[in-house]
Protein backbone atom coordinates (compact mmCIF):
# COMPACT_ATOMS: atom_id res chain seq x y z
CA UNK A 1 0.00 0.00 0.00
CA UNK A 2 1.80 3.09 -1.23
CA UNK A 3 -1.03 5.59 -0.79
CA UNK A 4 -1.51 7.72 2.30
CA UNK A 5 -5.26 8.40 2.61
CA UNK A 6 -6.67 10.50 5.40
CA UNK A 7 -3.29 11.13 7.00
CA UNK A 8 -3.48 11.87 10.70
CA UNK A 9 -1.42 14.97 11.43
CA UNK A 10 -0.61 17.16 14.41
CA UNK A 11 1.55 20.25 14.41
CA UNK A 12 3.44 19.04 17.47
CA UNK A 13 4.51 15.64 16.25
CA UNK A 14 7.33 14.96 13.80
CA UNK A 15 5.76 13.86 10.51
CA UNK A 16 7.82 10.69 10.43
CA UNK A 17 5.86 9.38 13.42
CA UNK A 18 2.42 10.01 11.90
CA UNK A 19 0.51 7.10 10.40
CA UNK A 20 -0.26 7.21 6.67
CA UNK A 21 2.30 9.85 5.78
CA UNK A 22 5.14 9.49 3.29
CA UNK A 23 7.62 10.39 6.04
CA UNK A 24 6.43 7.58 8.30
CA UNK A 25 6.43 5.08 5.46
CA UNK A 26 10.01 6.05 4.60
CA UNK A 27 11.02 5.74 8.27
CA UNK A 28 9.58 2.21 8.45
CA UNK A 29 11.15 1.22 5.13
CA UNK A 30 14.55 2.26 6.47
CA UNK A 31 14.04 0.20 9.64
CA UNK A 32 12.88 -2.77 7.58
CA UNK A 33 16.01 -2.73 5.45
CA UNK A 34 18.24 -2.47 8.52
CA UNK A 35 16.46 -5.37 10.22
CA UNK A 36 16.82 -7.66 7.23
CA UNK A 37 20.55 -6.94 7.06
CA UNK A 38 20.91 -7.46 10.82
CA UNK A 39 19.67 -11.06 10.75
CA UNK A 40 21.94 -12.44 8.02
CA UNK A 41 24.24 -14.39 10.34
CA UNK A 42 21.60 -16.63 11.93
CA UNK A 43 22.24 -19.93 10.07
CA UNK A 44 24.42 -22.59 11.67
CA UNK A 45 26.14 -25.15 9.41
CA UNK A 46 23.13 -27.44 9.82
CA UNK A 47 20.64 -24.67 9.11
CA UNK A 48 19.45 -24.27 12.68
CA UNK A 49 19.22 -20.66 13.83
CA UNK A 50 21.82 -19.24 16.14
CA UNK A 51 20.55 -16.90 18.85
CA UNK A 52 21.87 -13.48 17.85
CA UNK A 53 23.73 -11.10 20.13
CA UNK A 54 23.54 -7.35 20.45
CA UNK A 55 25.34 -6.71 17.17
CA UNK A 56 23.83 -9.60 15.21
CA UNK A 57 26.71 -12.01 15.69
CA UNK A 58 25.81 -15.60 16.64
CA UNK A 59 25.86 -16.78 20.24
CA UNK A 60 27.47 -20.18 19.73
CA UNK A 61 27.01 -21.26 23.34
CA UNK A 62 23.21 -20.96 23.39
CA UNK A 63 20.61 -23.51 22.36
CA UNK A 64 19.31 -23.20 18.81
CA UNK A 65 15.55 -23.07 19.11
CA UNK A 66 12.88 -24.11 16.63
CA UNK A 67 10.71 -21.03 16.97
CA UNK A 68 13.63 -18.76 16.04
CA UNK A 69 14.37 -20.94 13.00
CA UNK A 70 10.76 -20.62 11.90
CA UNK A 71 10.64 -16.90 12.45
CA UNK A 72 13.73 -16.43 10.32
CA UNK A 73 12.24 -18.51 7.50
CA UNK A 74 9.12 -16.34 7.74
CA UNK A 75 10.87 -12.95 7.78
CA UNK A 76 13.22 -13.77 4.93
CA UNK A 77 10.30 -15.07 2.89
CA UNK A 78 8.88 -11.58 3.35
CA UNK A 79 12.32 -10.21 2.53
CA UNK A 80 12.25 -12.03 -0.78
CA UNK A 81 9.02 -10.24 -1.75
CA UNK A 82 10.69 -6.93 -0.90
CA UNK A 83 13.68 -7.72 -3.10
CA UNK A 84 16.13 -8.10 -0.23
CA UNK A 85 19.28 -9.70 -1.61
CA UNK A 86 20.16 -13.11 -0.18
CA UNK A 87 16.71 -13.84 1.22
CA UNK A 88 16.11 -17.02 -0.75
CA UNK A 89 19.34 -18.62 0.45
CA UNK A 90 18.52 -17.73 4.05
CA UNK A 91 15.02 -19.24 3.76
CA UNK A 92 16.55 -22.45 2.42
CA UNK A 93 19.03 -22.60 5.30
CA UNK A 94 16.21 -22.25 7.82
CA UNK A 95 14.19 -24.96 6.08
CA UNK A 96 17.25 -27.20 6.14
CA UNK A 97 17.30 -26.87 9.90
CA UNK A 98 13.59 -27.68 10.20
CA UNK A 99 13.98 -30.76 8.03
CA UNK A 100 17.25 -31.76 9.70
CA UNK A 101 18.52 -31.21 13.24
CA UNK A 102 15.27 -29.87 14.66
CA UNK A 103 13.04 -32.67 13.38
CA UNK A 104 12.69 -35.75 15.59
CA UNK A 105 13.15 -38.58 13.13
CA UNK A 106 12.25 -41.22 15.70
CA UNK A 107 9.02 -39.85 17.15
CA UNK A 108 8.14 -37.16 14.57
CA UNK A 109 7.42 -33.56 15.34
CA UNK A 110 9.97 -30.88 16.16
CA UNK A 111 12.16 -30.50 19.19
CA UNK A 112 11.83 -27.26 21.09
CA UNK A 113 15.45 -26.82 20.02
CA UNK A 114 18.87 -28.38 20.08
CA UNK A 115 21.84 -27.84 22.38
CA UNK A 116 25.10 -26.38 21.04
CA UNK A 117 26.27 -29.95 20.32
CA UNK A 118 23.07 -30.78 18.40
CA UNK A 119 21.21 -32.83 21.03
CA UNK A 120 17.44 -32.45 20.93
CA UNK A 121 15.92 -30.68 23.95
CA UNK A 122 13.09 -32.30 25.87
CA UNK A 123 9.50 -31.22 25.30
CA UNK A 124 7.39 -30.94 22.16
CA UNK A 125 5.74 -27.53 22.32
CA UNK A 126 2.57 -26.48 20.54
CA UNK A 127 4.14 -23.01 20.33
CA UNK A 128 7.05 -24.30 18.24
CA UNK A 129 4.82 -26.41 16.00
CA UNK A 130 2.60 -23.42 15.27
CA UNK A 131 5.67 -21.56 14.07
CA UNK A 132 6.69 -24.46 11.82
CA UNK A 133 3.32 -24.03 10.11
CA UNK A 134 3.87 -20.28 9.73
CA UNK A 135 7.36 -20.80 8.31
CA UNK A 136 6.08 -23.31 5.78
CA UNK A 137 3.24 -21.10 4.54
CA UNK A 138 5.56 -18.16 4.04
CA UNK A 139 8.16 -20.32 2.30
CA UNK A 140 5.44 -21.61 -0.05
CA UNK A 141 4.68 -18.04 -1.04
CA UNK A 142 8.40 -17.55 -1.66
CA UNK A 143 8.44 -20.61 -3.93
CA UNK A 144 11.06 -22.47 -1.94
CA UNK A 145 11.70 -26.18 -2.60
CA UNK A 146 10.16 -28.51 -0.04
CA UNK A 147 7.95 -25.87 1.54
CA UNK A 148 4.66 -27.51 0.56
CA UNK A 149 5.83 -30.87 1.90
CA UNK A 150 6.87 -29.19 5.14
CA UNK A 151 3.43 -27.60 5.53
CA UNK A 152 1.63 -30.87 4.84
CA UNK A 153 3.81 -32.64 7.39
CA UNK A 154 3.47 -29.89 10.01
CA UNK A 155 -0.32 -29.80 9.72
CA UNK A 156 -0.53 -33.57 10.04
CA UNK A 157 1.58 -33.55 13.20
CA UNK A 158 -0.28 -30.58 14.67
CA UNK A 159 -3.71 -32.04 13.99
CA UNK A 160 -2.70 -35.40 15.43
CA UNK A 161 -1.18 -34.14 18.67
CA UNK A 162 -2.26 -30.59 19.47
CA UNK A 163 -5.67 -29.68 18.09
CA UNK A 164 -8.68 -30.74 20.18
CA UNK A 165 -11.74 -30.60 17.97
CA UNK A 166 -14.16 -31.10 20.83
CA UNK A 167 -12.75 -28.18 22.84
CA UNK A 168 -11.94 -25.92 19.92
CA UNK A 169 -8.52 -25.25 21.48
CA UNK A 170 -5.00 -26.64 21.38
CA UNK A 171 -3.07 -28.35 24.16
CA UNK A 172 0.44 -27.23 24.98
CA UNK A 173 3.31 -29.63 25.77
CA UNK A 174 4.10 -33.29 25.12
CA UNK A 175 7.18 -35.26 26.03
CA UNK A 176 9.46 -36.01 23.12
CA UNK A 177 7.94 -39.43 22.49
CA UNK A 178 4.40 -37.99 22.33
CA UNK A 179 3.33 -40.39 25.08
CA UNK A 180 2.79 -37.99 28.00
CA UNK A 181 0.76 -34.79 27.68
CA UNK A 182 1.40 -32.10 30.29
CA UNK A 183 -1.64 -30.83 32.21
CA UNK A 184 -0.78 -27.19 31.47
CA UNK A 185 -2.91 -25.38 28.92
CA UNK A 186 -2.01 -21.91 27.69
CA UNK A 187 -3.15 -19.13 25.41
CA UNK A 188 0.26 -18.10 24.07
CA UNK A 189 0.42 -21.26 21.96
CA UNK A 190 -3.20 -20.80 20.92
CA UNK A 191 -2.50 -17.19 19.91
CA UNK A 192 0.29 -18.22 17.57
CA UNK A 193 -1.90 -21.07 16.38
CA UNK A 194 -4.41 -18.45 15.26
CA UNK A 195 -1.65 -16.56 13.47
CA UNK A 196 -0.49 -19.71 11.71
CA UNK A 197 -3.94 -21.08 10.92
CA UNK A 198 -4.93 -17.76 9.33
CA UNK A 199 -1.86 -18.10 7.12
CA UNK A 200 -2.89 -21.65 6.20
CA UNK A 201 -6.36 -20.43 5.24
CA UNK A 202 -4.91 -17.55 3.20
CA UNK A 203 -2.09 -19.43 1.48
CA UNK A 204 -3.31 -23.03 1.23
CA UNK A 205 -7.01 -22.07 0.91
CA UNK A 206 -7.96 -24.42 3.73
CA UNK A 207 -10.90 -22.52 5.20
CA UNK A 208 -11.45 -25.07 7.96
CA UNK A 209 -8.41 -23.56 9.66
CA UNK A 210 -10.01 -20.11 9.63
CA UNK A 211 -13.07 -21.70 11.27
CA UNK A 212 -10.81 -23.12 13.98
CA UNK A 213 -9.41 -19.63 14.56
CA UNK A 214 -12.91 -18.38 15.23
CA UNK A 215 -13.48 -21.08 17.83
CA UNK A 216 -10.28 -20.17 19.68
CA UNK A 217 -11.11 -16.47 19.46
CA UNK A 218 -14.61 -16.98 20.89
CA UNK A 219 -13.06 -18.65 23.95
CA UNK A 220 -10.53 -15.87 24.40
CA UNK A 221 -13.07 -13.08 24.09
CA UNK A 222 -15.35 -14.78 26.59
CA UNK A 223 -12.57 -15.25 29.14
CA UNK A 224 -11.32 -11.70 28.67
CA UNK A 225 -14.76 -10.08 28.82
CA UNK A 226 -15.40 -11.79 32.14
CA UNK A 227 -12.07 -10.53 33.52
CA UNK A 228 -12.24 -6.80 32.73
CA UNK A 229 -10.52 -7.45 29.37
CA UNK A 230 -7.37 -8.75 31.05
CA UNK A 231 -6.78 -12.12 29.42
CA UNK A 232 -6.08 -15.08 31.72
CA UNK A 233 -3.04 -16.73 30.14
CA UNK A 234 -2.63 -20.01 32.03
CA UNK A 235 -5.05 -22.90 32.56
CA UNK A 236 -5.39 -26.39 33.96
CA UNK A 237 -6.10 -29.36 31.71
CA UNK A 238 -9.86 -28.76 31.94
CA UNK A 239 -9.37 -25.10 30.95
CA UNK A 240 -9.86 -23.63 34.40
CA UNK A 241 -7.91 -20.37 34.68
CA UNK A 242 -4.84 -20.58 36.93
CA UNK A 243 -4.54 -16.93 37.91
CA UNK A 244 -1.63 -17.55 40.30
CA UNK A 245 0.56 -19.44 37.81
CA UNK A 246 4.22 -18.43 38.26
CA UNK A 247 3.42 -15.89 40.94
CA UNK A 248 6.87 -16.74 42.36
CA UNK A 249 8.53 -16.20 38.95
CA UNK A 250 6.62 -13.27 37.50
CA UNK A 251 9.06 -12.45 34.67
CA UNK A 252 9.07 -15.89 33.04
CA UNK A 253 9.64 -15.28 29.30
CA UNK A 254 6.81 -17.58 28.18
CA UNK A 255 4.59 -18.11 31.24
CA UNK A 256 4.68 -14.87 33.25
CA UNK A 257 2.38 -14.33 36.20
CA UNK A 258 -0.69 -12.16 35.74
CA UNK A 259 -1.95 -10.35 32.68
CA UNK A 260 0.39 -9.75 29.75
CA UNK A 261 -0.75 -6.49 28.11
CA UNK A 262 1.35 -7.19 25.04
CA UNK A 263 -0.76 -10.26 24.40
CA UNK A 264 -3.94 -8.21 24.79
CA UNK A 265 -2.57 -5.99 22.02
CA UNK A 266 -1.55 -8.94 19.86
CA UNK A 267 -4.90 -10.68 20.28
CA UNK A 268 -6.61 -7.44 19.29
CA UNK A 269 -4.81 -7.42 15.95
CA UNK A 270 -5.36 -11.11 15.26
CA UNK A 271 -9.04 -10.91 16.17
CA UNK A 272 -9.44 -7.99 13.78
CA UNK A 273 -7.67 -9.88 10.99
CA UNK A 274 -9.87 -12.92 11.54
CA UNK A 275 -13.11 -10.95 11.74
CA UNK A 276 -12.40 -9.01 8.56
CA UNK A 277 -11.40 -12.12 6.66
CA UNK A 278 -14.14 -14.42 7.99
CA UNK A 279 -16.96 -11.92 7.52
CA UNK A 280 -16.05 -10.08 4.34
CA UNK A 281 -19.56 -10.55 2.99
CA UNK A 282 -21.26 -9.36 6.18
CA UNK A 283 -19.42 -6.58 8.04
CA UNK A 284 -22.16 -6.53 10.68
CA UNK A 285 -20.94 -9.91 11.88
CA UNK A 286 -17.38 -8.61 12.12
CA UNK A 287 -18.40 -5.58 14.19
CA UNK A 288 -18.66 -7.28 17.62
CA UNK A 289 -15.19 -8.75 17.14
CA UNK A 290 -13.73 -5.38 16.20
CA UNK A 291 -15.31 -3.98 19.35
CA UNK A 292 -13.73 -6.78 21.40
CA UNK A 293 -10.37 -6.04 19.79
CA UNK A 294 -10.74 -2.39 20.76
CA UNK A 295 -11.57 -3.38 24.34
CA UNK A 296 -8.46 -5.54 24.55
CA UNK A 297 -6.28 -2.82 23.07
CA UNK A 298 -7.67 -0.06 25.27
CA UNK A 299 -7.36 -2.14 28.45
CA UNK A 300 -3.74 -3.02 27.64
CA UNK A 301 -2.80 0.59 26.88
CA UNK A 302 -4.59 1.94 29.96
CA UNK A 303 -2.90 -0.62 32.24
CA UNK A 304 0.60 -0.75 30.79
CA UNK A 305 1.54 2.23 28.60
CA UNK A 306 3.37 4.93 30.55
CA UNK A 307 1.97 3.30 33.69
CA UNK A 308 4.91 4.18 35.94
CA UNK A 309 5.89 7.63 34.76
CA UNK A 310 8.00 6.57 31.79
CA UNK A 311 7.00 5.55 28.26
CA UNK A 312 6.88 1.89 27.35
CA UNK A 313 4.55 -1.08 27.77
CA UNK A 314 5.05 -2.84 31.10
CA UNK A 315 5.57 -6.58 30.65
CA UNK A 316 2.91 -7.75 33.14
CA UNK A 317 0.25 -6.49 35.52
CA UNK A 318 -1.74 -8.05 38.32
CA UNK A 319 -5.45 -8.69 37.93
CA UNK A 320 -6.30 -5.14 38.99
CA UNK A 321 -4.08 -3.65 36.30
CA UNK A 322 -1.15 -2.68 38.53
CA UNK A 323 2.25 -3.33 36.89
CA UNK A 324 4.15 -6.31 38.31
CA UNK A 325 7.13 -6.56 35.95
CA UNK A 326 7.93 -3.04 34.79
CA UNK A 327 10.50 -4.08 32.18
CA UNK A 328 9.71 -3.21 28.59
CA UNK A 329 10.06 -6.03 26.04
CA UNK A 330 10.51 -4.97 22.43
CA UNK A 331 7.76 -7.26 21.21
CA UNK A 332 5.14 -5.47 23.32
CA UNK A 333 5.95 -2.21 21.54
CA UNK A 334 5.82 -3.99 18.19
CA UNK A 335 2.34 -5.25 18.94
CA UNK A 336 1.23 -1.84 20.20
CA UNK A 337 2.36 -0.32 16.89
CA UNK A 338 0.65 -3.05 14.86
CA UNK A 339 -2.69 -2.91 16.61
CA UNK A 340 -2.89 0.87 16.84
CA UNK A 341 -2.30 1.07 13.09
CA UNK A 342 -4.77 -1.68 12.25
CA UNK A 343 -7.51 -0.26 14.46
CA UNK A 344 -7.04 3.22 13.03
CA UNK A 345 -7.10 1.96 9.46
CA UNK A 346 -10.25 -0.07 10.21
CA UNK A 347 -12.18 2.31 12.48
CA UNK A 348 -10.71 5.74 11.57
CA UNK A 349 -10.79 6.68 15.27
CA UNK A 350 -8.10 9.30 15.69
CA UNK A 351 -7.05 8.13 19.17
CA UNK A 352 -5.41 5.09 17.57
CA UNK A 353 -3.38 7.26 15.20
CA UNK A 354 -2.39 9.47 18.13
CA UNK A 355 -1.24 6.41 20.08
CA UNK A 356 0.66 5.16 17.03
CA UNK A 357 2.57 8.43 16.81
CA UNK A 358 3.55 8.16 20.49
CA UNK A 359 4.69 4.58 19.97
CA UNK A 360 6.74 5.62 16.94
CA UNK A 361 8.49 8.39 18.83
CA UNK A 362 9.28 5.99 21.69
CA UNK A 363 10.61 3.44 19.20
CA UNK A 364 12.91 6.02 17.63
CA UNK A 365 14.15 7.52 20.89
CA UNK A 366 14.48 4.45 23.14
CA UNK A 367 14.06 1.06 21.44
CA UNK A 368 15.79 1.36 18.08
CA UNK A 369 19.50 0.58 18.29
CA UNK A 370 20.83 3.25 15.95
CA UNK A 371 24.39 1.93 16.31
CA UNK A 372 24.24 -1.87 15.95
CA UNK A 373 20.84 -2.27 14.30
CA UNK A 374 17.61 -4.05 15.25
CA UNK A 375 15.64 -3.19 18.39
CA UNK A 376 16.77 -3.49 21.98
CA UNK A 377 14.85 -6.52 23.24
CA UNK A 378 14.52 -5.55 26.91
CA UNK A 379 14.65 -2.27 28.82
CA UNK A 380 14.03 -1.57 32.49
CA UNK A 381 11.42 0.82 33.89
CA UNK A 382 13.74 3.78 33.25
CA UNK A 383 14.31 2.54 29.68
CA UNK A 384 17.89 1.42 30.26
CA UNK A 385 18.90 -1.58 28.16
CA UNK A 386 19.08 -4.81 30.20
CA UNK A 387 19.12 -8.52 29.38
CA UNK A 388 17.73 -10.48 32.32
CA UNK A 389 14.92 -12.09 30.29
CA UNK A 390 15.95 -11.42 26.68
CA UNK A 391 19.71 -10.88 26.39
CA UNK A 392 20.86 -9.95 22.92
CA UNK A 393 18.56 -9.71 19.90
CA UNK A 394 17.66 -13.30 19.05
CA UNK A 395 15.49 -12.67 15.98
CA UNK A 396 13.79 -9.93 13.95
CA UNK A 397 10.23 -11.31 13.67
CA UNK A 398 8.22 -8.94 15.86
CA UNK A 399 10.14 -5.86 14.76
CA UNK A 400 9.91 -6.64 11.05
CA UNK A 401 6.18 -7.26 11.20
CA UNK A 402 5.70 -3.99 13.07
CA UNK A 403 7.18 -1.97 10.21
CA UNK A 404 5.05 -3.77 7.61
CA UNK A 405 1.61 -4.37 9.14
CA UNK A 406 0.71 -0.64 9.35
CA UNK A 407 0.88 -0.30 5.56
CA UNK A 408 -0.61 -3.59 4.43
CA UNK A 409 -4.10 -5.04 4.21
CA UNK A 410 -5.44 -5.79 7.71
CA UNK A 411 -7.50 -8.80 6.66
CA UNK A 412 -4.64 -10.81 5.12
CA UNK A 413 -1.71 -12.62 6.74
CA UNK A 414 1.32 -10.39 6.55
CA UNK A 415 3.49 -12.51 4.24
CA UNK A 416 0.72 -12.77 1.62
CA UNK A 417 -0.22 -9.12 2.07
CA UNK A 418 3.37 -7.98 1.40
CA UNK A 419 3.67 -10.27 -1.61
CA UNK A 420 0.40 -9.05 -3.09
CA UNK A 421 1.37 -5.40 -2.50
CA UNK A 422 4.76 -5.98 -4.17
CA UNK A 423 3.11 -7.57 -7.19
CA UNK A 424 0.40 -4.92 -7.55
Amino acid sequence: MECFPEAFCTTEMNAKYQLNTPENKAFLDEICNTLLHFGHKFPSPGGTAYYLGDDGTPCFDRNRETYINCRMAHVYSIGSFLGHEGSEALIDEALKGLNGELHDKEHDGWYVGVTPDGTGLEGKLCYAHAFVILAATSAILAGRPGAQELLDHALEVYDRFYWNEEEGLSCDTWNNAFTVLDDYRGLNANMHTVESFLAVADVAKKEEYRVRCGRIIDHVIGWAANNNWRIPEHYTKDWTADLDCNIEKPDDPFKPYGATPGHGLEWGRLITQWALSAHKADPAKAAPYIEAAENLYNRAVADAWNADGAPGVCYTTDWEGKPVVHDRMHWTLAEAINTAAVLYNVTKKEKYAADYAEFMQYLDEKVLDHVNGSWFHQLDRENNVIGTVWPGKPDIYHALQAVLIPYNAPDVSIALAVKEAAEA
